[in-house]
């Protein structure tokens, strides 16, 4: 998402405008990326390859010689607050995605927090919690949706396929995100097959939290039943997502979720929990949302969608709601200030 901050404030750059990035855990910058997301106004880059020191002293000196800073992380404000200090004239932003600000903070980040400019919460969700937890005013945050990359490959948008429903879900599987609800949905598979026998899951993804999923479905003898195509490309996806009849992601903390609107994109219903920013994605045309980790309610759920006609066309608009252009017409208003 940050590569679409960059392109989008590479085209807002005014003539005589320059902007210069800092990536931390990047080794190397790939030269397809540069030319993609970024533009003339681009004059200066560093890839720090997960070095904290060099990082910082990259940002620290890029920054002294802006007007404006956009932190990606909450854990990059205090360096902004730091040449703010320095020099008082430059105003600084910070994009907050979810999690990573759902919790109390430090003195140092509130501090950081309160002297910047505006936070740009990717959910209206998130900006409730930044708000609760950082004591902030709410003037100085604002909701910025994220939004779809326009350089992936266009969505299939084909009519749902006839044979077996498919259910698609596309998450990390990791042990640290056992809040994605991954187990929840492999639980609800055998009531959901007591209706529909030739219901299948597949789950795209992969992690340190894949063998206990696949212990999970050996006992549950689902394997007939549930697959694990491990990594797939964006052209696969593609074709995953147009297989699928309904994509489920049942998630307690979705600071966002973008993936949702990559079903959406390629017309799919979207079942996700009532939870975090998920609401505000879903609409009743859109998909369905139940309890996180009720399972019996989740198969009853997944039951009704994939027997459920779904229009296609409402779907479609629903994520083109979240289209590139949106947002940087947002982010025009917003940078501005």
């Amino acid at each position: 998402m940050l590569r679409l901050y960059l392109k989008a404030l590479c085209e807002l750059a005014e003539t005589g405008d320059r902007i210069a990035f800092v990536a931390l855990n990047d080794a190397t910058v790939d030269s397809t990326d540069l030319s993609r997301y970024s533009g003339k106004a681009l004059s200066d880059w560093t890839a720090c390859n997960r070095g904290k020191i060099a990082f910082s002293g990259a940002a620290l000196a890029k920054g002294s010689r802006s007007n404006r800073i956009v932190c990606g992380h909450i854990a990059q404000l205090p360096l902004a607050w730091a040449v703010s200090l320095w020099r008082p004239k430059v105003r600084y932003f910070l994009v907050a995605h979810g999690i990573e600000v759902w919790r109390p903070f430090t003195v140092l980040e509130r501090r950081a927090l309160r002297a910047a400019r505006c936070v740009w919460c990717v959910s209206e969700f998130t900006r409730q919690r930044l708000i609760q937890h950082a004591r902030m005013p709410a003037i100085r945050t604002a909701v910025l949706p994220n939004a779809l990359d326009p350089y992936l490959e266009p969505p299939s948008q084909k009519a749902v396929p006839g044979g077996p429903p498919v259910i698609l879900t596309i998450s990390r599987l990791s042990k640290s995100e056992s809040y994605k609800g991954i187990a929840h949905l492999i639980a609800a598979m055998p009531a959901v097959l007591e209706r529909i026998p030739d219901a299948r899951l597949h789950i795209v993804g992969r992690g340190d939290g894949l063998p206990a999923l696949q212990r999970l479905v050996r006992e549950l003898k689902l394997s007939d039943a549930v697959s694990f195509p491990g990594y797939r490309s964006d052209a696969e996806l593609r074709d995953d997502f147009a297989r699928c009849r309904l994509f489920a992601l049942p998630s307690e903390k979705e600071g966002f979720g973008l993936v949702y609107l990559e079903a959406m994109a390629n017309g799919r219903p979207c079942l996700g929990a009532r939870s975090g920013a998920v609401p505000e994605l879903i609409t009743p045309q859109t998909g369905v949302l139940v309890d996180f980790g009720d399972v019996a309610g989740m198969a009853g759920a997944i039951v009704n969608a994939v027997q459920r006609e779904w229009p296609m066309e409402p779907i479609v608009e629903r994520a083109q709601m979240f289209s590139y252009l949106r947002f940087k017409e947002r982010l025009a208003l917003f940078i501005s200030q």
